[in-house]
């Protein structure tokens, strides 16, 4: 086969769609998912700083110290939880394994599928939220419907 004819794997099935994934051991489990960790942070963290910026234009009412505060906490918070939901792929992949032994060759990948875009999806929940909440206040008011 020629190279021109040979297809180059993108991106997105680099990272998802890896077709080789028999570890040997459980080391090679947390190996596998670990090396991917960074790119799901910066996916997340993206869609996260994206619902921001959706929520500051959304809804620009005046900010007070304790606002900003209360969100930088927020923002931490569920960064940190990500990253232990992350974790708990491997968690479940390494005791899936053990439970199923060779019946689960590929749940690594469909744990991380699922987990990415159920990350994403929650990251970007707050944009839906806030454009629903500012057609019932443009419908509606501050008081409630008439």
């Amino acid at each position: 086969m020629s190279r021109a004819l040979q297809h180059q794997p993108t991106a997105v099935e680099k990272y998802f769609f890896t077709s080789l994934y028999y570890p040997r051991g459980p080391f090679d489990v947390v190996w596998w998912w670990e090396r991917r960790r960074l790119t799901y942070n910066a996916c997340v963290g993206a869609a996260g700083v994206l619902s921001l910026v959706a929520l500051v234009i959304l809804d620009p009412a005046p900010e007070s110290a304790m606002r900003d505060f209360g969100l930088l906490i927020g923002v931490g918070i569920y960064g940190v939880m990500a990253n232990v939901c992350y974790t708990l792929g491997w968690v479940a992949d390494l005791l899936l394994r053990r439970l199923l032994g060779i019946r689960a060759p590929d749940i690594g990948p469909v744990l991380l599928r699922y987990g990415f875009v159920f990350s994403i999806g929650l990251s970007l929940l707050p944009i839906p939220v806030a454009v629903i909440g500012r057609v019932m206040m443009a419908l509606f008011g501050p008081s409630g419907p008439q």
